[in-house]
């Protein structure tokens, strides 16, 4: 949830395994290096990896033990990202099983033996903590896997560690810090080491940006996924929700929240994506799946061959430089045969914050309040308690902001208030009905496009996140899917570009993002630069 500034604006002011080199140009991460050091990995992308441990160069075990050193290396010291919050203690085990099992002839599928980290708001029943980033939870070790944890074992993938996060996804404080957590401190942009990683899922997106892991599993109410995954220049896909299960996941709205995946391709993504994809009996939102989904990975050039995209030109207003990547973007997927059709001003998008924010609030306190009393093993029983807490532990809790959020929200009532359920009727006609489904139709396109962000602001502890644009409470509080792709960058700080459309359609929005990124090739490496006051 990194739109809470915006949405406030406008009701109140109108995430030690020592290794020896695996190639004699890889060297060890040192200091505050202002560029990345060679890694064999480097920039590998899922099918990479699964050909070099078909042909026996590397084990999976050997991949999870580079990608650990990486993150011990680059993350918890030397460049000091902070993206990592916790590695799984039983990483190499979990390798070394699937290893066996290959060389035993059993596969579980594209995945088998690939690392992945997920963000720390999702419960694993093992030794990780799962707190979403609260000192307040910081010894909560769930009894069990959440429901999209269990698929990504059974899909034979190794857990490789948890990614830090924006505290309570980004729901404490009116002024806080995006990527900043009291129990992992302060991710920072791989790009440019001063700037914001946007969030809440910064660590998961940055992790994958600076090659910690192959993928990552982050979580979205508004923008979480797709604004982290656009600024540190990798693929974020939200999912339609209940695509993915919620089960076992700190909430903040069950309207809006969903879990997906991060890459640094829209095949690695679409992968997970496709991984995970399952109905629970514990999440009622997943019952509404179409029986018979689409498969994600048809991709075929062709298959955007007068495809008609609507470009909400109203997004880009804030920045004559990102209207001009918009600009180029639409070059390049015209010249991939697409059609582009321009939006007109949509009102209804702008009268949406004040209802989210209400439908938020209500829903937080009841979905809160619910998880910490099915998780008896956590001593803090509800809000009103987390709030009690962070008080009395203020130096440890609450040393930069305060905590008027998780306030606001306490003050509500339950969910059969009139005002939440008018604010809820209102975001489904808006975001739905008068949104996105209105403007597909009306224009009978096959997508709509924006840009996802603006370039990554400066980390400011005193005044908080100096978010300026993007587009993603449409799809959002609709809650329908949304792709990112990296499109372009302004002074080296990357620019995404989101496509976005009705519920159920995550096939054909990875179909032309995919033609997009194969045509456009916008993912630049990070070099770790301390500011962009650094020399070249």
């Amino acid at each position: 949830m990194k739109r809470r500034h915006f949405i406030l604006n406008t009701i109140l002011g109108g995430a030690a395994i020592g290794l020896h080199s695996c190639s004699s140009n890889e060297t060890k991460d040192e200091g505050n290096s202002k560029t990345a050091q060679s890694f064999v990995l480097e920039e590998m992308n899922v099918p990479e990896l699964q050909k070099l441990i078909k042909n026996g160069t590397y084990s999976s075990e050997k991949i999870t033990q580079l990608y650990i050193q990486r993150i011990k290396n680059i993350d918890h010291a030397g460049i000091n990202l902070r993206s990592v919050i916790e590695i799984n203690p039983d990483a190499i085990l979990i390798a070394q099983e699937l290893d066996k099992e290959r060389a035993e002839g059993k596969t579980r599928g594209p995945l088998h033996g690939i690392p992945v980290l997920i963000k720390e708001n999702i419960d694993t029943g093992d030794k990780q903590i799962t707190s979403a980033g609260s000192v307040a939870l910081s010894s909560h070790k769930a009894k069990t896997d959440a429901f999209i944890v269990e698929q990504l074992r059974a899909a034979g993938m190794v857990l490789l560690g948890k990614t830090n996060l924006s505290e309570w996804a980004n729901f404490r404080s009116t002024n806080s810090s995006s990527g900043w957590s009291s129990r992992g401190g302060q991710t920072r942009n791989p790009y440019v080491l001063d700037r914001t990683p946007c969030g809440s899922s910064a660590g998961s997106a940055v992790a994958i940006s600076a090659n910690l892991a192959p993928l990552a599993i982050g979580t979205e109410t508004d923008g979480s996924i797709v604004c982290p995954s656009g600024i540190n220049g990798v693929v974020g896909i939200k999912p339609t929700v209940g695509l993915w299960s919620r089960s076992g996941i700190i909430p903040i709205s069950h309207s809006q929240d969903t879990a997906g995946p991060m890459g640094k391709s829209v095949l690695d993504a679409a992968l997970l994506l496709q991984a995970l994809t399952a109905k629970d009996e514990h999440d009622k939102a997943s019952q509404a799946q179409p029986d018979e989904l689409n498969i994600y990975l048809n991709f075929d050039r062709n298959t955007i061959n007068s495809a008609r995209i609507g470009y909400m030109k109203q997004y880009s207003a804030f920045d004559k430089r990102v209207a001009k990547i918009m600009d180029e973007t639409i070059s390049k997927l015209e010249e991939a045969g697409a059609i582009i059709v321009d939006i007109d001003n949509h009102e209804e998008a702008n009268e949406i914050g004040q209802y989210e924010w209400t439908v938020l609030l209500y829903e937080f306190k009841d979905g809160i309040n619910n998880y910490l009393k099915s998780h008896p093993e956590i001593p803090i029983n509800s809000l009103s308690e987390l709030i009690t807490f962070n008080k009395e532990n203020h130096k440890a809790a609450m040393p930069w902001f305060s905590q008027e959020i998780l306030e606001m929200a306490n003050e509500t009532s339950d969910l059969n208030d009139k005002k939440y359920l008018e604010a809820k009727k209102l975001c489904k006609e808006l975001a739905q009905d008068k949104g996105i489904d209105k403007l597909i139709e009306t224009h009978q396109l096959d997508a709509l496009m924006a840009p996802t962000n603006g370039p990554a602001w400066t980390i400011d502890y005193v005044n908080g996140d100096n978010f300026k644009g993007g587009s993603s409470t449409l799809a959002a509080v609709s809650g329908y899917p949304s792709v990112t792709v990296p499109a372009g960058n302004i002074l080296g700080l990357p620019i995404g570009v989101s496509f976005f459309g009705k519920a159920w359609t995550e096939s054909r929005l990875i179909q032309i993002a995919h033609v997009y990124e194969q045509a456009s090739k916008q993912r630049i490496v990070p070099t770790f630069k301390t500011s962009l006051l650094d020399e070249e």
